[in-house]
């Protein structure tokens, strides 16, 4: 029955991906072009410093899959990708695995195929310390990975029913966790006050999962014979909210995943604070025809556009982005008004005009 459950997870979002509209609140993301602001190709470096490691890029395949054949295939598929582009890689839930010990090769291998990468381990808020050192072990994880997905286990028909326990087990498993904890949503996003709750907890990172990739709650829902719960559809806060909420949580690392279909999406989410972007579901239709091939072309594109992009703006690093200017509109206005977030502070954080005059007068 798990194994079927995670086919049907990835027959539908990969139905999902191919209905979509494609509005996104990243849409109301834009950046204030300065003609003059560019800057030299070969001075942009896209490394960046994410949860204490040194990664080569701000991308990483973020958790899909696993535990069944054909799901272990799509890893294989996916590790093959991620080695050949250097970008780190999450596995699924590895909750399959603690059932049925018979699947481990459906995560392990993620690190066969992927010996020298940087490879997460991918957990419940349920799981116990002893089953993290499993999961970690199988993989040889550099990171862990506890998604949360309260919101998916009420919709699906034999999903869990409590959470009260989620903050303590957190703390157990923070507590003991040999390696950094990375705490993320699955796709309803992760708000101020949570990010704030998981850095006091010591998480190390917070990966905001938002809304505008694949909604497990449909997914469920599609699953139900009834498909009552159409109503939770919109359910939680898209990405870009989620990075303007938590903006001014300092002592943890944000990433940003959900909904991110381009570079300029990636470049949008780094320009609001994440250090890192996590894709899946705009992987997972490539890989679902077997092609690996195309993925990693897929990933050495978006990463040399990303690296022009980077260019135009005048930013050296995907961190330099945090200092463009952007222009925050529409529902992501309104959802910074609510949340009393000041808009026009976005508007004007660029010092490239002052930087400018500054060389101006040191070279006449």
């Amino acid at each position: 029955m798990i194994a079927d459950r995670k086919d049907d997870h990835v027959r539908h979002a990969v139905s999902q991906r191919r209905q979509h509209s494609g509005a996104s609140d990243f849409d109301s993301v834009t950046f204030v072009h300065h003609a003059l602001a560019g800057i030299d190709s070969q001075d942009v470096s896209l490394a960046v410093e994410f949860a204490g490691k040194s990664w080569e890029t701000p991308l990483f395949v973020n958790a899909m899959t696993g535990g069944s054949p054909r799901t272990g295939e799509i890893n294989r598929l996916l590790a093959i990708a991620a080695r050949e582009t250097g970008v780190p890689i999450a596995s699924g839930s590895m909750s399959a695995y603690f059932r049925d010990p018979e699947v481990a090769g459906t995560y392990r291998v993620l690190r066969q195929e992927n010996p020298h990468g940087f490879v997460m381990a991918n957990v419940n808020a349920t799981a116990t310390v002893d089953q993290v050192h499993r999961a970690i072990d199988l993989l040889e994880a550099d990171a862990l990975q506890i998604h949360l997905n309260a919101v998916q286990e009420v919709v699906m028909p034999e999903g869990d029913r409590s959470f009260g326990s989620w903050p303590r087990q957190i703390e157990q498993i923070v507590a003991h966790s040999p390696v950094p904890v990375i705490v993320k949503e699955v796709g309803f996003g992760l708000s101020r006050q949570t990010v704030t709750w998981l850095r006091e907890a010591g998480v190390a990172v917070a990966d905001v999962g938002g809304r505008g990739g694949t909604n497990f709650a449909r997914i469920e829902n599609d699953r139900r014979s009834t498909a009552d719960f159409g109503f939770l559809d919109s359910w939680g806060q898209s990405t870009p909210n989620c990075l303007l909420d938590c903006a001014g949580v300092a002592g943890i690392d944000i990433a940003a995943s959900g909904g991110i279909r381009s570079p300029i999406d990636m470049a949008r989410a780094l320009a609001l604070g994440a250090k890192a972007t996590g894709v899946a579901g705009a992987f997972l239709e490539i890989v679902v025809g077997r092609d690996d091939a195309a993925l990693v072309d897929t990933i050495r594109t978006w990463l040399g556009q990303l690296r022009q992009l980077l260019t135009v703006l005048g930013a050296r690093s995907p961190a330099d982005l945090a200092g463009c200017d952007l222009l925050l509109t529409d529902d992501v206005a309104t959802f910074c008004g609510l949340r009393g977030i000041d808009v026009d502070s976005y508007a004007h954080r660029s010092s490239w005009w002052s930087e400018s005059k500054s060389s101006r007068r040191s070279h006449p």
